[in-house]
């Protein structure tokens, strides 16, 4: 479980086939403290498990379904991801609940400057619209940000300069894919409901 406040950006080093699965190597700081063999570490928003590390970085191994149903494919040698270490029981509790299991992969429409502040629109899987509500909350690429405007399958969110400077935003361009994770509590919501109307229609 994460709370989608980013802790660092790390820098890939290596994104290679493995014999058994792919192999991701991430240069880190803040997310080596205290780290342990299968700690988990969410990467742009994707719950990984540490296999490896030592004094500069953090090794993964990922699965060809994690990458098929995630950005990760599309981050590069060198390219900047989001880190988080899981949430720990007696620590601050800030952003929302976070659990790292990517539910689809957005597009970036616009990114730009408006006044002192940056305004970002995403456009979401076709039918993710329902789980998009206003001034509720949203992870993208593992940040915890509240949905400023909704229309249909798009999503936009106001960020401050912090957020852009702490994160890897600085990094997003227009088209660029970036990994999504609704509101676990809205999710709850719609599958106890549909499994109630499920219920009422058999009765």
């Amino acid at each position: 479980m994460f709370t989608g406040i980013i802790e660092e950006t790390g820098r890939v080093e290596r994104f290679e086939r493995g014999g058994d699965a792919w192999k991701l190597r991430v240069a880190a700081r803040a997310a080596l403290a205290d780290v342990a063999l299968g700690d988990s570490i969410a990467v742009n928003g994707c719950c990984l498990t540490v296999v490896k590390h030592d004094a500069t970085g953090l090794e993964f191994d990922v699965l060809e379904e994690t990458r098929r149903v995630t950005s990760l494919a599309a981050v590069g040698e060198c390219g900047v991801v989001n880190l988080e270490r899981s949430l720990r029981f007696g620590g601050k509790m800030g952003g929302h609940f976070v659990t790292g299991h990517v539910d689809g992969v957005g597009v970036v429409e616009v990114f730009e400057p408006r006044a002192a502040d940056r305004y970002l629109r995403v456009k979401a899987p076709a039918g993710s619209g329902k789980y998009l509500i206003h001034k509720g909350s949203i992870a993208i690429d593992g940040i915890s940000l509240t949905v400023a405007e909704t229309e249909g399958d798009t999503l936009a969110v106001w960020l401050i300069p912090h957020t852009v400077t702490a994160t890897n935003l600085a990094t997003k361009r227009a088209g660029d894919p970036v990994n999504l994770e609704f509101d676990l509590l809205g999710k709850y919501v719609e599958k106890l409901t549909l499994a109630r109307a499920a219920s009422g229609s058999k009765a």
